[in-house]
């Protein structure tokens, strides 16, 4: 480990130098200095000039100025990495070094070594392809000097100390340049070298240092890559080289045998086996195919995994059968409550009627409270029973063809009592042909009673609730709307699950919390779907719609309207399909 520790420390401090561009080398530094040596030699090269005997011509100041000037520019641009700017920087060391060759006497003359100026420039930026280009562009500008000196249109060449003075300065700059930027490249190679090895080094920490044991599976099964921590029951020395149906036990073999084939099909497999040497353990294989004839692959130890799926399946199954134990309870208990309350409302009836007397007024007032309690009580458990059948899905509709209207109709003077008890307006909106289904005629009226049952207990005093039935598209739609206080978004998204309520304490005391359920329950049973739109203080609307219409569609009708309409003067003004009650006042 004290090795490892060394390669990843060693490895991290090229890159962090190469990141703040202050490396030993200096890669920005080192090129720069480089431009700034050439520059300064050939300033003194100008004064070694300047005071050489004799006359300095022309020729000579236009050749120094030419070998300062690509410097210059190398020290404006810096070091961007933009590839197109180098080449023209290079363009310019050779054609300056080509110039300055040129009017110093050509290929033989005091500067001729500046030829190879664009090779010395390319040195430093440690890139094979910019050494070539330099060489390249050194050759061309060789060529043209020395077609310049043939030709006899370059000027004589100097004589004398100035040729010795131009002829140190060009071999110099050359000569120092070209060594300096091959050992820079040198230096830079090292330093990317020992950075290559110091991430193959962490590459190789992270690998062995794994907590899975990673693969490099042929195509015939053989394995021949082995890395990292090996499951328990998994012996990494008997795996290299063997075939990787081998780590599993005998019964096993043949499935990750076709894990190996899907995975060179389908791409990638998945399979858990007992390993060979610890049979009471599970091993989980992932491979992923990365060549035509390449696989690699992850094992890991899965034995916790697996007893949390066996413990999540199992306790799944307790749940189910709790929930189906519950539902049998339920419907056995509701069917024993139902029969003797069957009874007690059958003894109250024959006591309201006086069929064996008069009663006084106490005694039958009892008897009406007895009535009522055992109807209300009744509605409970019927609810209970068909929720308890839905959910052990035992409840089967007993469809037939019939007027949706009777249902409607029949549902709406069950609670019109109650809609006069609570001085709230029942309105129905009927269409005045057929509405035939092929329907269940008890659920769909159950559908109403309970719409109607939330409606009016959610509507205050003065309110109104209208139930629409339509038909369209073999849709046959019951909306019921209130003028009611509301539903809150967090309590829509309750509603129509078993035993959710909605509203304030007293409202909840009124019921189980099946209504909207069971309404959903027996939508979904048709083939259809409920859906609920209210708002706070204006309002709820609850639509239902099944496919269960046999009379051709017809043009929609127009909504009704929320506001309460004004007591026309007469009952029979509405027509004979639309229900009114008009609570008194």
């Amino acid at each position: 480990m004290a090795n490892d520790g060394a390669s990843l420390q060693t490895g991290s401090r090229p890159a962090q130098a190469q990141l703040s561009g202050t490396s030993s080398t200096g890669g920005f530094g080192a090129a720069h200095l480089w431009r700034l040596g050439w520059l300064t030699t050939v300033i003194f090269a100008t004064g070694a000039a300047a005071f050489t005997p004799g006359v300095v011509g022309l020729p000579v100041w236009l050749a120094l100025a030419a070998g300062a000037l690509p410097a210059l520019a190398g020290l404006a641009v810096g070091e961007r990495r933009d590839e197109r700017l180098q080449s023209l920087i290079l363009v310019l060391w050779a054609t300056c070094g080509a110039g300055a060759a040129v009017v110093t006497g050509g290929v033989s003359g005091a500067m001729s070594a500046w030829i190879l100026a664009p090779v010395a420039a390319a040195s430093i930026l440690s890139s094979p392809r910019r050494l070539a280009e330099g060489a390249s562009l050194a050759l061309i500008g060789g060529a043209v000097a020395a077609l310049t000196q043939l030709s006899g249109l370059a000027p004589a060449a100097p004589t004398g100390p100035l040729a010795f003075v131009l002829g140190f300065l060009s071999v110099a700059t050359v000569g120092v340049g070209l060594a300096s930027g091959l050992i820079l490249t040198h230096r830079r190679a090292g330093e990317q070298g020992n950075r290559q090895a110091g991430e193959l080094n962490i590459l190789q920490t992270l690998v062995d240092g794994a907590p899975q044991l990673l693969l490099v599976v042929a195509s015939d099964g053989r394995v021949r890559t082995v890395r990292g921590a090996a499951p328990r029951g998994v012996a990494t020395a008997n795996l290299a080289g063997e075939d990787l149906a081998c780590a599993a036990m005998a019964g096993d073999r043949q499935k990750l045998s076709a894990a190996l084939a899907t995975a060179l099909d389908a791409g990638e497999a998945s399979i858990a086996f007992a390993p060979l040497l610890d049979p009471t353990r599970t091993v989980r294989l992932d491979l992923r195919q990365v060549s035509p004839d390449l696989l690699v692959g992850v094992m890991r130890d899965a034995t916790l995994d697996k007893a949390r799926e066996t413990a999540l399946r199992q306790a799944r199954a307790e749940a189910e059968g709790l929930a189906a134990g519950r539902a049998r309870f339920l419907a056995n208990m509701s069917h024993e409550l139902r029969t003797p309350l069957n009874a007690i409302m059958g003894f109250s009836d024959i006591m309201r009627a006086r069929m064996f007397g008069p009663l006084t007024d106490r005694y039958g007032e009892y008897a009406e409270l007895i009535h009522e309690s055992g109807g209300h009580l009744l509605d409970l458990i019927n609810d209970v029973l068909d929720m308890s059948k839905i959910e052990a899905e035992r409840f089967e509709l007993q469809r037939g063809e019939f007027d949706a209207r009777e249902a409607v109709t029949a549902a709406m003077r069950l609670l019109r009592v109650q809609a006069d008890a609570a001085g709230v307006q029942l309105r129905g909106v009927l269409p005045p042909d057929e509405l035939e289904v092929d329907a269940d005629r008890r659920a769909l009226k159950q559908i109403v009673l309970n719409l109607l049952s939330n409606a009016l207990k959610f509507t205050p005093r003065g309110g109104q609730v209208t139930v629409t039935a339509d038909g369209r598209d073999g849709q046959l739609e019951l909306v019921v709307t209130d003028t009611g206080v509301g539903i809150s978004p967090e309590d829509l998204e309750r509603l129509g699950r078993p035993y959710e309520q909605a509203g304030g304490v007293d409202q909840r005391a009124k019921g189980t919390g099946l209504g909207l359920s069971l309404v959903r329950a027996f939508a979904r049973l048709h083939g259809g779907e409920m859906n609920i739109e209210s708002r706070l203080g204006a309002g709820t609307s609850v639509s239902v719609r099944m496919p269960v219409l046999l009379t051709p569609p017809r043009p929609a009708m127009e909504p009704p309207l929320l506001e309460p309409a004004p007591e026309p003067p007469e009952e029979p003004e509405l027509g004979p399909n639309v229900v009114k009650f008009a609570p008194p006042r």
